[in-house]
């Protein structure tokens, strides 16, 4: 493939025999090397898309783009062409090298190019159709390439599942499951994942991960095996670091060949639910580890997104709102950090610390306006402004609608689901809130932000006056992250309803020491205030047990 060509050109063996496999492998290989004898030392910007010529990538707005092999060749030769229209007959040829094929394949490929890289700042396709001839690109602009910052999102590959079984006809059930991992995988935009006719390369073949690692210019690996005993199916899963080989995550899956399908689905989004905060995890790890000193937006991101969730002070918040405002220096137009900058801005009041100031709530409605505008069907930047929207702006409808489109955009993503519960919970249906709440938990029941499905549940129980349930997840909850604010909440009020005044004043004087001038007033501003009906019951136990009104 192309990414083997690039990171590894002097074949091996294995690999000159791999191409005598079959037509695919021939063509990758050809389409490589056309794609190759283009290139020049560049990078070519146009909009927010960069092209890097020599890796053959391609990003919006820092995040890579997974296009396929033809739409590279496409895109390269309109490139080349500089601004003229070239015709369909060539760009077939570039695409489809020594291969008859039908126009209808170039119309799909070219309207996938057209989704993926957008319109220009007026609104006009970067690939523009010339009547009875061909297509042309709007003429970029080539830029030095030192002068652009590499991208530094970690990237993933699904290797094929081995089959351990004895029943060869079980690889396709471990093929289907791989690639409905790569499809889910896609959804999520805080990764790369290689395209599936890249990792299928390596079907059948016996590998090292560091050796995938750089063939395939990954950072992770994913690899597993499925084996059948009887009428029992076991599939086992493995994340690895292709750099060290550590294994970073690896579970078994145990069902029954019955229930294939719904097997594979509960493996789907179990590994799915798992990898993306895994990599998240060892990519802020990666930072703190190799790059302290890097002032590169991406590590100030990951140092913040590593505070979030364990803020326990005002300073803290601050520290998390400088860090983001040196990414947004470097790239002010990245949807990600624009969400998250709006979310701390809004921190301190949301916990009751202290309220917003009017220059900062206008601050955080240019982020999140900017942030809408770059997000695209990015899940966890479209809950982000949702919970800013309907918790702090009071946008309640609007904040409803951007939180369903998240979850829509990507099931999976644990923010999205946990956001939707959250505003179910204020807004909507309880019963709608505890579904999202305990699908977030089943997604992935031991990441950190699982304190907030904990504690949301715990709220909703508050809500339904069932205090000793209340308190019971209020307690899972404190046991997974215990300076999560809001779960202090309702373990003081849950115990003062309950009578337990006594541990009530305990709970009060913890939840003191993590905000001291906290009062009754101050925690009823930072919520929303849609339906108060939704707060009284936590107001109320919280003023029992002793904390002040003003």
């Amino acid at each position: 493939t192309p990414a083997r060509m690039r990171s590894n050109p002097c074949p091996t063996k294995r690999q000159s025999s791999q191409r005598k496999a079959g037509p695919r492998l021939v063509w990758s290989v050809q389409t490589a090397a056309a794609i190759i004898l283009s290139m020049v030392e560049r990078l070519v910007s146009f909009g927010e898309i960069t092209f890097d010529a020599q890796r053959g990538a391609l990003s919006k707005n820092g995040k890579p783009l997974n296009v396929s092999e033809r739409a590279i060749a496409l895109l390269t030769a309109l490139i080349d062409a500089d601004g003229q229209a070239v015709s369909k007959q060539d760009l077939m040829a570039k695409a489809w090298p020594g291969m008859i094929v039908e126009e209808g394949n170039l119309t799909v490929q070219i309207a996938a190019l057209r989704k993926a890289l957008g319109s220009d700042a007026v609104g006009n396709d970067w690939i523009v159709t010339v009547p009875r001839v061909g297509y042309r690109l709007l003429v970029p602009q080539v830029i030095p390439a030192q002068t652009v910052e590499p991208i530094v999102l970690p990237s993933l590959a699904v290797l094929p599942f081995s089959n351990l079984s004895a029943d060869l006809e079980q690889d396709y059930f471990a093929d289907g499951v791989v690639e409905d991992i790569i499809t889910a995988l896609s959804r999520f935009k805080s990764f790369a994942v290689i395209a599936r006719n890249s990792s299928f390369t390596y079907k059948g073949q016996a590998f090292d991960v560091r050796q995938v690692g750089k063939e395939l210019g990954v950072r992770y690996v994913l690899e597993g095996s499925v084996r059948r005993a009887n009428n029992k199916l076991r599939i086992s899963a493995q994340l690895v670091d292709s750099e060290t080989a550590a294994h970073l995550w690896a579970r078994l899956f145990d069902g029954s060949v019955d229930d294939v399908f719904a097997f594979q689905d509960q493996i789907t989004e179990s590994v799915v639910a798992i990898v993306e905060p895994n990599i998240r995890e060892a990519e802020i790890a990666r930072s703190r580890r190799e790059r302290p000193q890097s002032l590169a937006a991406y590590d100030l991101y990951l140092k913040a997104q590593a505070m979030r969730w364990h803020v326990a002070s005002r300073s803290e918040t601050e520290e998390v709102n400088d860090l983001l405002s040196g990414a947004l220096d470097i790239e002010p137009t990245n949807a990600t950090y624009l969400a998250l900058a709006a979310w701390s801005l809004h921190a301190p009041n949301i916990r009751g610390w202290e309220p917003v100031t009017e220059d900062r709530r206008q601050l955080s409605v240019q982020f999140i306006e900017r942030a809408l505008r770059y997000a695209g069907d990015d899940a966890t930047v479209l809950s982000q402004c949702s919970n800013i929207l309907s918790h702090a702006l009071q946008e309640y409808a609007r904040g409803i609608e951007i939180a369903r489109r998240a979850v829509d955009a990507n099931p999976n993503d644990l923010t999205a689901v946990n956001v939707a519960g959250v505003t179910a919970l204020h807004f909507g249906d309880l019963d709608d809130a505890l579904i999202y709440f305990h699908r977030a938990i089943r997604l992935n029941p031991r990441d950190a932000s699982v304190a907030w499905p904990l504690t949301g549940i715990a709220h909703a129980e508050m809500i339904k006056g069932n205090f000793a349930e209340a308190l019971r997840w209020a307690e899972k909850s404190l046991a997974l992250n215990p300076q999560f604010i809001f779960t202090y909440w309702m373990l003081i009020a849950a115990s003062a309803h309950l009578g337990r005044i006594d541990e009530a004043q305990r709970w009060l004087a913890r939840f003191r020491v993590l905000g001291p001038e906290v009062t009754i007033a101050s925690i009823r501003a930072g919520q929303p205030a849609r339906d108060p009906s939704r707060m009284a019951a936590i107001l109320e136990g919280l003023r029992l047990a002793g904390l002040p009104e003003e």
